[in-house]
């Protein structure tokens, strides 16, 4: 039943013709808005007002219209505008400066609901994209599309939970940089929202030529839209056909794969393991947490609204936890869990809060981490939802690793030679030539490459000792450290090298400049880098035992994970990493050979 004062009004074509004098104006094709799909909304204006709050509705004396008719498609538009005759710091500002201060403050906002496709999506204009229900919308929705259209290399924000640490992390880079300087592919990171450039989609704004398109995906989408109803339809048909027929772009598909428990068995035990320690008198595995889709919302609170069962909402001026367990302990046991779940925390931009005031609200569940062990498996509660640690960490250890063994390396390196000797009990066996060796033959044999094979700079932390950058440098200053490995340790030796290496190269400008030295002595004269060189690339050259091919599953395991470690610290530090096998030049195989260490 519709609200008196909320009737569907329709709009006409000839009511929302321009005014003559703005015919001559130019218009914009697209404006940056924020697009939502709503979830469990039927597609005609009548249910969509029915999923609004018809007293938010009436204390910001929105108005509500029809303009299905115009647009072609089922929808719905409300506006509102609120006038406040004295701005809410007015009487502050008296008090400090004993002078009369009167200045009027105006609210507006708009929201365009509409169906495409019998999909029903929102669009908010100003403040009106907070008229929409939390529970309306597809968490997942603005996120799932931007890991299908942002260029990994150029990722400009993001923000993302770690399992177990009661964090919210928020990265801004306005440039754009790469996912793994990000650091992103931590396997307990949940990523929440990305921003970045768009690599290749066709909207109505692409078209603009000299100008990157630039998109924020998180529970809404963030982008440039039509201004008209022809493009603003074709540019919501394009994005949910994206979402449809295209899949996440693979340096970016690992967000999807931290995924909450499902089987209901398992989530309703750990459950009940959270109702019990919600009983409890003292707590220790529960602490507060912002809810995703509040963490705009949570920088501009002045107030916080915590209601649960049938008190009266409880206000402070930032989240109780104190309180919010206080009231879960007293709740019955076996119904702690859904009475949270049907609370709220409700946030307001001023301390002296009204409905116009509000900001959001969320389920009063999704303000806490909570922390379950079931035997030897460990569980994380974050933002309403169960998530088991580690259940991904193979795949992301994998997902990690792959991409740095690329299918074309990007050096030629020379095969490590063997010969043929008799070892003491006087068995013929190969052996490899010594690394000192192939490393001055790699320089010789590859022109610009230069040779720093135990060319050591001091350590500026214990001056009796000496530090190794590098085997080799190339004539595009990549480190080139090179190993010879039959088992774990001497990789896990490479990593820790490089690590090494490139710490004190950016930290230490004695090291630097010792380094610098070696290259223009060591290539006689003929090289000579910057004063202030970092770095950028480094290649790990591998040979493994018998001239084995060198991929991520022939790599030992515990190399994958110093290996997935090293990578991202110094991805971390903006030097890409890539791994590259050396093959083996061996000597003719005859009976009972064998190769020797």
């Amino acid at each position: 039943m519709l609200h008196k004062r909320h009737h569907v009004l329709p709009t006409s074509r000839a009511e929302c013709a321009p005014h003559p004098r703005e015919t001559s104006l130019p218009r914009t094709t697209a404006s940056r808005r924020r697009l939502y799909r709503l979830l469990d909304v039927a597609p005609t204006p009548a249910a969509m007002l029915d999923t609004l709050d018809l007293e938010q509705l009436t204390a910001y004396h929105a108005d509500v219209h029809d303009p299905s008719e115009f647009l072609g498609v089922p929808a719905l538009r409300v506006t509102f505008g609120i006038d406040k005759d004295e701005a809410s710091w007015c009487g502050e500002l008296v008090q400090l400066t004993d002078e009369d201060v009167r200045e009027r403050e105006r609210r507006t906002g708009a929201l365009l609901m509409i169906a495409v496709d019998s999909a029903v999506y929102a669009v908010g204009y100003d403040q009106g994209f907070r008229l929409l229900p939390t529970h309306l919308k597809d968490q997942s929705f603005g996120l799932s599309v931007a890991i299908r259209t942002i260029d990994p290399q150029h990722v400009r924000d993001f923000t993302a939970n770690q399992l177990g640490a009661a964090r919210t992390d928020i990265s801004i880079v306005p440039g754009g940089t790469s996912v793994p300087a990000l650091g992103l592919r931590a396997h307990s990171r949940i990523v929440r929202s990305l921003g970045g450039y768009l690599d290749n989609i066709d909207l109505t704004a692409s078209g603009r030529p000299g100008r990157a398109m630039t998109v924020e995906g998180g529970v809404g989408l963030h982008l440039k839209l039509g201004t008209t109803p022809d493009t603003l339809i074709a540019d919501i048909r394009t994005i949910a056909a994206l979402l449809e027929n295209t899949d996440p772009h693979p340096d970016l598909a690992f967000v999807e794969h931290i995924k909450p428990v499902t089987a209901p068995a398992l989530r309703k035990t750990l459950d009940e393991q959270l109702d019990t320690i919600l009983g409890q008198p003292t707590v220790d595995s529960i602490c507060s947490a912002v809810p995703a889709e509040q963490i705009d919302d949570y920088t501009h609170a002045a107030t916080y609204a915590i209601k649960i069962g049938d008190c009266a909402p409880f206000s402070t001026d930032t989240f109780d936890l104190d309180y919010f367990l206080t009231r879960a302990r007293i709740i019955k046991p076996g119904q702690r869990i859904e009475a949270l779940r049907h609370g709220t925390v409700a946030l307001y931009s001023r301390e002296r809060a009204s409905a116009v005031d509000h900001l959001s609200t969320t389920s009063a569940l999704k303000w806490i981490e909570a922390h379950v062990s079931l035997g030897s498996r460990r569980f994380c509660f974050l933002d309403g939802a169960w998530f088991e640690f580690g259940a991904t960490y193979l795949r992301a250890l994998r997902e990690t690793v792959a991409p740095l063994f690329p299918a074309n390396p990007s050096l030629d390196l020379p095969a490590w030679q063997y010969s043929l000797e008799v070892n003491k009990k006087g068995k013929t066996v190969r052996r490899p030539t010594r690394e000192a060796t192939y490393n001055e033959q790699a320089s010789k044999n590859r022109p610009g490459w230069v040779c720093l094979d135990q060319k050591n700079v001091n350590n500026p932390l214990k001056a009796s000792n000496a530090v190794e950058i590098c085997d080799l440098l190339t004539p595009d200053n990549t480190l080139v450290l090179v190993k010879k490995a039959h088992d774990s340790a001497p990789l896990s030796h490479l990593c820790y090298q490089a690590h090494v290496a490139v710490e004190l190269l950016q930290q230490n400008p004695s090291v630097r400049a010792q380094f610098a030295r070696q290259v223009h002595i060591q290539s006689d004269g003929r090289r000579t880098l910057p004063e202030d060189f970092t770095p950028r690339r480094a290649v790990f050259a591998i040979l493994l035992k018998a001239g084995e091919k060198l991929t991520p599953d022939t790599l030992f395991p515990f190399s994958l994970i110093t290996l997935a470690q090293t990578a991202q610290t110094l991805n971390a530090r903006g030097v890409q990493v890539e791994v590259v096998g050396i093959e083996a030049a061996l000597a003719p195989a005859t009976d009972g050979l064998s190769e020797a260490a």
